[in-house]
């Protein structure tokens, strides 16, 4: 279950980011409502992670999650913010979807 949780840190923290890269586009009323979202996201990001590393060892936990925030953030960033897709760039994210799935594979 605690996978579970860690995930969906994972996915939350590129929440954050996310919500990071429209504040940056907005002004007003909107920047404060994706500043809101960035709060959000970046509490829950944090308090799933914490209960995950209750039972998972912080070692694996901690690149898991950075790596599925990251992995997420890139995709999010090519998707809506129109980021370059290169091979190299889609190579690097594959070697660290590889890594993140070797990490949960090997831990106890």
């Amino acid at each position: 279950m605690n996978w579970i949780i860690l995930i969906v840190a994972g996915f939350f923290e590129s929440g954050f980011a996310f919500c990071l890269g429209k504040m940056k586009e907005s002004s007003g009323t909107d920047w404060y409502l994706w500043g809101t979202g960035f709060l959000l996201s970046l509490t829950l990001s944090m308090v799933l992670l914490a209960k995950a590393v209750q039972t998972l060892p912080i070692g694996t936990a901690y690149p898991v999650w950075t790596g599925i925030g990251a992995v997420g953030t890139v995709v999010l960033g090519i998707v809506f913010f129109h980021e370059p897709v290169s091979f190299l760039r889609l190579f690097f994210i594959s070697t660290l979807i590889a890594s993140i799935i070797g990490l949960k594979l090997v831990s106890h």
